[in-house]
Formats: structure tokens, sequence, C-alpha cells
């Protein structure tokens, strides 16, 4: 081979997709050597999402920021400029891991997210990809939007910044100090789920449990995040209430539309588009991808799907390289996935395998190489 791309998802509990990178890069180099490996670990907009286009683009730099935290606590940050765009990862300012032990997504806040995206605007930057996911908030994004000027009022007329336990206390709306530092920058939010914004499906049921919320939080929080979208609806016109992915991220989905004027795209897309992928694909001669588990699920829209179908437009040969096979895989090679290849070497549960994931990687990536050369 001349060239090959290296893009996977991780294998969620056992292998990051730095490390699969890593692994398959070097056996290709190993057996292959005359062969140019481009690597990109594919980020879903959760933590790490920013470090994955540090590594994978020579081009991007790491750009350092004062900010604050989920508490409103003084921090660092730093986000990933590429030319005039800038990636961003709210899990960086408003993540789990800063609330171990002291979750509490009433209190919690987005505002530190938004000073990021306020600093790279006046760094000059005029495109804003932020990833979603591994939040600890319930805020609708209300304090991102706060911190990039927007206005919240209650009935009395006082300024405040809501949290995830006033949501129902906001009664108007200021966009226009938003809209005055966001004119001409284009707003992107790596998004995943389809979880509208409130509901048994919303962002406090489904997602509240996990940033610490009992259950009598979450109907709390719920709540607030109803009278949130009522009140988005009758102060912007906006009724997101039931859009899919307003619910991402402790509804900071709903946010990205309502307070900084952005819209929501799947996290592969985001990536694909980003790394120029379709010029990537020139001249190359194999894709490799995969993740934990290809199955039915894989095909919806996820990391193998998107990669296939646009590699498919360009007659490239995708290859699958996966911790685990499920059922109904077959329309994978429909959209120009050309083989599946599981990493396990024999039958074993697991608990025990995934401790062998690497050398498994390894091993599998050795054999579909030497396929591959014997075959030339």
């Amino acid at each position: 081979m001349k060239k090959c791309i290296v893009i996977p998802d991780s294998f969620k509990g056992t292998l990051s997709a730095f490390e699969i990178c890593e692994i398959e890069k070097q056996a290709i180099q190993t057996l292959d050597p005359g062969c140019e490996v481009a690597a990109v670990p594919v980020a879903d907009g959760g933590e790490g999402t920013v470090d994955c286009f540090l590594y994978a683009l020579k081009d991007c730099r790491k750009i350092e920021v004062d900010t604050t935290g989920p508490y409103g606590k003084a921090q660092k940050a730093y986000y990933a400029q590429l030319g005039d765009t800038a990636i961003i990862e709210m899990a960086m300012c408003a993540g789990l891991p800063q609330v171990e032990g002291r979750q509490n997504p009433e209190k919690t806040t987005t505002y530190g997210v938004g000073t990021v995206m306020k600093k790279a605007v006046e760094a000059g930057c005029k495109k804003l990809v932020v990833g979603l996911g591994g939040s600890c908030t319930t805020d609708c994004g209300a304090g991102m939007g706060a911190a990039l000027g927007v206005v919240f009022r209650d009935k009395e007329g006082k300024e405040f910044v809501p949290t995830g336990e006033t949501l129902g206390q906001v009664a108007a709306i200021d966009l226009s100090g938003a809209k005055a530092l966001l004119e001409g920058v284009e707003v992107t939010a790596m998004c995943d789920v389809e979880n509208p914004m409130y509901g048994p499906k919303g962002a406090a049921h489904v997602f509240g449990p996990q940033k610490g919320a009992d259950k009598a939080m979450v109907r709390r929080l719920d709540e607030g995040v109803k009278q949130m979208a009522e009140t988005i609806r009758s102060q912007l016109g906006l009724d997101l209430d039931q859009v899919p992915g307003t619910g991402a991220a402790g509804a900071m989905g709903a946010g990205i539309i309502a307070f900084a004027g952005g819209r929501l795209q799947s996290g592969i897309s985001t990536v694909l588009d980003l790394i120029g992928f379709e010029k990537m694909l020139e001249g190359t001669d194999l894709v490799f991808t995969g993740e934990g588990r290809i199955d039915s699920q894989s095909l919806d829209g996820k990391v193998i799907s998107g990669i296939a179908q646009r590699a498919k437009k360009q007659n490239v040969p995708v290859v699958c390289v996966v911790g685990s096979v499920g059922d109904g895989i077959e329309g994978a090679y429909d959209m120009g996935v050309s083989a599946i290849f599981s990493i396990n070497q024999k039958a074993e549960a697991f608990e025990t395998a995934r401790y062998k994931s690497a050398q498994n990687l390894k091993a599998t990536m050795e054999n579909i190489l030497r396929l591959i050369k014997a075959s030339r």
C-alpha cells in the first residue's frame, strides 16, 4: 500500500482511540514500511475531543485560556485552533470528573464553556465547534449564554445567571449582547444523542442520575428545563422542546441553538468535515476504522457508517477492526464496508478478553496486513 488512513473510535472500557491509532499505525509501519499512514482518533464530543484533533492535525494549535469551572472557580482550559476554527470541549469546564464526590446539577454551570467560546471569538475565530458530552450540568446552556452576553432576568427584572435550580425563574431573555459578539461567527455543536429537552427521554430523566440527581431532583430539573423551553418559545419564538439532540449535555443542545444561534451536527460528520476527509481519501488505498462492538446501531449515523459512506463515493475500501460483532451488520457492506474483523483470538468472556485487547488488536492487524501483502 502507498497510503492508508487509520480512523478508529475507542473500544470503550479497553482501548482509547489514541491507543488504537498507535497500535494499528505501528503494525502497518512494521509490515509495510513504505506505506504513508494518516492516523485520526475519533472524538465524540466528550472528554478528550480537543486532544484528538491536536493529535490528528499538525496545523492545529493549542490555545490556553483562563476561565471558570462548574462551580465558578477560576481554572485554565484550552481549545484547538485550526485556521479560523476553534474546537472547544465543554467537558473541560463543565465535566463530570471536575465534580467527583460533589455532584449537584442544580448548582453547576456552563458559564466557563461560554467564556472559552467568547475568548476564541475575541481571538479572531469565525467558526466554533463545541463538543457536547460528559457534562455535569443541567442548565440548558444558560451559563454559556450569559458568558456570551445573553441577559436573563427574573419577573422583577433582576439580571441573574440561571443554573439547574433556577431555570424556572427566567422571565425575560435578551440576546442582543450575544448577537453582537457572534455576528459573522458560525457555531456548531458535536451531538450524537437524540434526546429532547425534557420528559421521560429528556436531559434530566436520562442523564440526571449519573450527575448526582436523586429522583426528587430529577423531577425538579425536568420541570425547570420544561419551563425554560416555554420561556424560549415565548421570548425567542423558538419551539425546541422536542427537537432531537436539544437534551444533550444537560439540554445545552437547546442552548447552542437558542443562545448562540448554532446548530447541532453528528460527531463523525463534524470530525470528517474538519479533517478534510474527502481530500485525505485522494490516493488512499485503504481505510481502517472500528469500534468496540459493531451491530445494527453502528449503521445509524455513527462512526463506521459515516466513514464508509464517504469512502465509498471515492471507491476506497474500508476495513473494520472491532472488539466484537453483533447482529444486524449486513447493511454495513452496502454502506461501503469491505470487511469486518473481530480482534477476539478465542472464545472467552469479555471480563477476561478485555485485558488482552492491545495484543489481540496487534495480532489481528498483522494478520490482515500479511493477507494484503500476500495478495499483491
